[in-house]
């Protein structure tokens, strides 16, 4: 396995799922600016607290059969936030720490977010401000060891959008049966898009954690829709009242191939 390998599964588990997989360019940006108008404001859904107060959701990483590191993604009323460390074959070859929290009103509209990336030589700082008053998100990415701006963007977004994180958290309050989808709007500052989030089918899923049976869901995030990056994103949540994700699925192309994420454990307060 080569340092390339593993330096591109550790930036797809942070970039390709929660920071975009590439910069557009400046052209493309201009254009965004000039012609996307701020996508519309989904009717008003009654949100059931299904989730605990506060909670933090454990996920061993795998790829290509081996551990490769751990994810913990925490929430609380008005904030949530995910760590990522490389571990094993892994972090030996590409090393990776990267935290990200985002911030949000009720019901789980972004106010801002922040990724903190450490990723072999590479230190990046990546903010997200979502201006609900003026429909605009205003991204700016920073080189933390140059003090340098890598790059800057701003979309427009209707007044209620959510970012990855809170998109799931909305998403857990809904109940979707299998043949039945909903469109969330998300933004990373870059893009923003009503999402297409797709409840498949039924299955029983076996995690660290234990057995689940789950409803598996497809997110349309990739292929340009928020991530540049090709491929498909999937989630397990339990099938019942509080719709644990028990396991996340990214499908790539080769090189990357598949890197799945299982609960290793759940804890709540």
């Amino acid at each position: 396995m080569r340092v390339s390998a593993a330096g591109a599964l550790a930036l797809l588990l942070t970039a390709c799922w929660l920071l975009p997989a590439q910069s557009p360019s400046h052209g493309a940006v201009a254009a965004r600016k000039k012609t996307a108008p701020p996508p519309a404001d989904p009717p008003p859904v009654d949100l059931r607290p299904v989730a605990p107060a506060s909670e933090r959701l454990t996920f061993d990483v795998e790829w290509r059969l081996i551990h490769a590191g751990t994810v913990i993604i925490e929430s609380e009323k008005a904030r949530a936030g995910m760590k990522l460390e490389s571990a094993g074959l892994v972090s030996s070859l590409f090393k990776v720490h990267d935290t990200y929290s985002v911030d949000f009103d009720e019901p789980f509209c972004a106010t801002s977010s922040l990724m903190d990336s450490q990723e072999g030589k590479r230190h990046r700082e990546a903010k997200v401000t979502y201006d609900r008053a003026q429909n605009r998100a205003t991204f700016l990415e920073r080189d933390v060891l140059k003090d340098t701006v890598v790059h800057a963007n701003e979309v427009a977004i209707p007044n209620c959008v959510h970012d990855v994180i809170t998109a799931f958290l909305q998403l857990r309050t809904r109940t979707v049966e299998p043949g039945q989808s909903v469109q969330i709007p998300i933004s990373d500052g870059r893009r923003s898009a009503a999402v297409k989030l797709e409840a498949q089918d039924r299955e029983e899923v076996t995690t660290p954690a234990g057995a689940y049976k789950a409803v598996r869901y497809e997110a349309y995030l990739m292929n340009g829709v928020i991530y540049a990056r090709k491929g498909r994103a999937f989630i397990w949540l339990s099938d019942e009242g509080r719709h644990v994700p028990v396991q996340i699925r990214l499908r790539m192309p080769f090189p990357i191939g598949t890197v799945t994420l299982q609960l290793r454990m759940e804890e709540r307060f």
